[in-house]
C-alpha cells in the first residue's frame, strides 16, 4: 500500500465516534447543506458535524452515517432533512450582541423614524437569521425606548430563521435572568413580565411581542417579502457563507432597503453591493442613498401581505 493509499485510509473514518463516519458521509452531508442553505462546512469540521448528528441518529436507530445519507435523500426522509438542517445552522445569541449597533440605531435611526410613524407612516424593520429572538426582541426594545407607543402604530419587525424549533421559543418569548442581563433594567421592568410556571425567567410583555412577526424563511431560497425595510439586520449569519451567497444576499437587501435606510451588517469585507448603492455611515453599518431612483414606493408592500400572520 503506497504511503498517499494508507493516508487516505486513516482519513476515511471518524475515530471514536459511536456511528461510522467517513470523508465520503460529511462531503455529502457538507453538500446538502451548502446547495439548501448556503452555509459552507470544511473538512475541518468534521466533528462539528458528527457532534451535531450522532443523536439524530440515535433517535432514529440508525447504525450509521451511510444509512442516515440514504434516508435523507428519500421522500420518506424529508423531514429529517429538514431537521438535519436545523441541527447544523448555527444559533448562538444574546440580547444587544453588538452593543454599537443598538446605539446607533437609537440615537442616529430611530428619531426620524419615530417622527415618520407619528405621522401615519409604515416603518419597517428586519432581523434576518433571528435565531432564539433575541435580535430582533433587542431591535422592538430600542424602538420601544424612543417611540413607547410603536405597537399603537404601523411599526413592525420582521423575524426570519430556517430553524422551527428556535422560532417558536422567540414567539414563546420566555428568557432567563441570566439571558436578559443585558436588557437594562428599566426596559426589562417595563416591558418583560412573569412567565407562568417558571420563576427565574421573564416573558416579553404584549406590547414588545406584537411588535414582531416571527417567520420561517431561508436566505438562500426565495424571499416573500417585498419589503421596503428601513432597517435591517443581518449579521453573524453571513460569515458561514461562500463568497457568491454572501454577494447575492447582499444584493438582495440592498434593493429591499427603503431610501436613506439602513443595513446593519457582519464584520466582514464583502459588502460592496451596498458600498455601490450607498455608504458606510458607521462601523459596519450602511446607509442607502436618498434620492428615488427605482421607483420603491414610499408605503411599499409590506411583509404582511406575502405571509399571513398566523
Amino acid at each position: 500500500m503506497s504511503p498517499d493509499q494508507a493516508s487516505a485510509d486513516r482519513r476515511s473514518d471518524f475515530v471514536g465516534g459511536e456511528y461510522p463516519f467517513t470523508v465520503h458521509d460529511f462531503t455529502r452531508l457538507a453538500q446538502i447543506l451548502r446547495a439548501e442553505t448556503g452555509i459552507v462546512l470544511e473538512e475541518g469540521k468534521m466533528p462539528l458535524l458528527y457532534a451535531r448528528l450522532a443523536k439524530r441518529l440515535r433517535e432514529l436507530g440508525m447504525d450509521s452515517f451511510k444509512s442516515y445519507c440514504a434516508f435523507i435523500a428519500t421522500a420518506a426522509g424529508a423531514d429529517e432533512r429538514r431537521r438535519m438542517l436545523e441541527a447544523l445552522t448555527t444559533n448562538v445569541t444574546r440580547f444587544f450582541r453588538g452593543p454599537h449597533h443598538f446605539e446607533h440605531l437609537r440615537t442616529q435611526v430611530m428619531p426620524q423614524l419615530a417622527t415618520q410613524a407619528r405621522r401615519g407612516r409604515r416603518v419597517r424593520f428586519w432581523s434576518a437569521g433571528c435565531s432564539s429572538g433575541e435580535e430582533p426582541y433587542s431591535i422592538a426594545l430600542t424602538i420601544l425606548s424612543v417611540l413607547p407607543e410603536a405597537a399603537q402604530l404601523d411599526v413592525k419587525v420582521l423575524a426570519t430563521d430556517i430553524d422551527s424549533d428556535v422560532l417558536q421559543r422567540g414567539k414563546e418569548g420566555v428568557y432567563s435572568e441570566t439571558a436578559l442581563a443585558q436588557v437594562n433594567s428599566e426596559l426589562r421592568r417595563r416591558w418583560f413580565g412573569p412567565a407562568e410556571s417558571q420563576s427565574e425567567c421573564r416573558r416579553a410583555g404584549p406590547e414588545l411581542r406584537a411588535l414582531v412577526a416571527f417567520r420561517n424563511s431561508n436566505l438562500v431560497g426565495p424571499w416573500p417579502m417585498k419589503g421596503p425595510f428601513e432597517v435591517i439586520f443581518c449579521r453573524n449569519t453571513v460569515i458561514y457563507f461562500d463568497e457568491d451567497v454572501r454577494t447575492q444576499i447582499w444584493s438582495k437587501m440592498a434593493a429591499l432597503l427603503s431610501h436613506g435606510g439602513h443595513l446593519y451588517g457582519a464584520n466582514y469585507h464583502g459588502m460592496l453591493p451596498l458600498q455601490h448603492r450607498g455608504q458606510q455611515v458607521a462601523f459596519n453599518v450602511y446607509s442607502r442613498e436618498t434620492q428615488k431612483s427605482d421607483g420603491l414606493d414610499a408605503r411599499g408592500g409590506g411583509f404582511e401581505r406575502q405571509w399571513e400572520a398566523k
